[in-house]
């Protein structure tokens, strides 16, 4: 069975349509790359899988999204842990303004965790998932303000990691980094495949055909193609998507 399997998916905005009958399935620990121009719904799509969308006005979906065999737009569907079970990291950096302990910290405190112990163990094995530990180890109770932009990033996929998701959504995580930042996050992204589920998206292609195991292709709130990522960038079966990889617009 599919980790994720969207069927039929309308999203408008008001009267304004933004996605268009999206169809797409996923794996379990693999990782997808949404590519396509500004403004293709893309990051509208991402935001349907964990219901991130209810909370703008006058927004109106119609379709199925399936996780693990369970329509997360059903009525009875918890939208919290919905979103323990899928995470979301921004294109921003957005740690609170705690230290970096209290971060990770936060999420296992909301959700019941009261031992310290635990907690310090949950904090711990958080940072080293995110491949921050040994660069913060000593600097646990200091403000994670104090991070660079990258350290920033991998804290916030830490403070994810930190409540048991067993999906990551990623919105463009390094297009406010440095290249060395960016290349630890998609490392990170390459051991992170093992545990998760992840969705990533990109407007660099070459990102996209870095980390991904299947690329999907947006375009004016339609998804026009999805296959292996070796497959779409070398032969794609669209012209739209051969115009667009090709750089002849976007």
């Amino acid at each position: 069975m599919d980790k994720i399997a969207v069927d039929n998916l309308d999203l408008f905005y008001g009267d304004q349509q933004a996605l268009n009958k999206i169809c797409l399935s996923m794996k379990e620990k693999s990782v997808t790359a949404l590519i396509g121009p500004s403004g293709c719904g893309k990051s509208t799509f991402l935001r349907t899988l964990n219901r991130m969308q209810d909370l703008i006005p006058g927004v109106r979906i119609t379709g199925q999204v399936n996780i693990d065999g369970q329509n997360i737009y059903a009525s009875d569907t918890d939208v919290v842990l919905l979103r323990k079970k899928v995470g979301m990291v921004f294109q921003n950096p957005n740690p609170f303004p705690k230290s970096v302990f209290e971060n990770i910290a936060y999420g296992p405190r909301i959700h019941g965790e009261t031992d310290k112990k635990k907690l310090s163990e949950i904090v711990e094995a958080s940072l080293k998932d995110a491949a921050l530990w040994n660069e913060v180890k000593d600097r646990l109770h200091e403000s994670a303000l104090g991070l660079s932009g990258g350290q920033q990033q991998r804290l916030c996929i830490a403070r994810l990691l930190a409540v048991g998701p067993e999906i990551l959504l990623m919105d463009e995580p390094t297009s406010a980094l440095d290249p060395i930042s960016t290349m630890k996050i998609e490392e990170l992204i390459a051991e992170l495949k093992d545990k998760y589920t992840i969705m990533i998206v990109t407007h660099n292609m070459h990102q996209a055909s870095r980390v991904s195991d299947r690329t999907a292709f947006f375009l004016s709130g339609d998804l026009i193609e999805e296959d292996v990522t070796s497959i779409l960038f070398t032969r794609p079966a669209k012209k739209k998507t051969e115009d667009y990889i090709s750089g002849r617009f976007g």
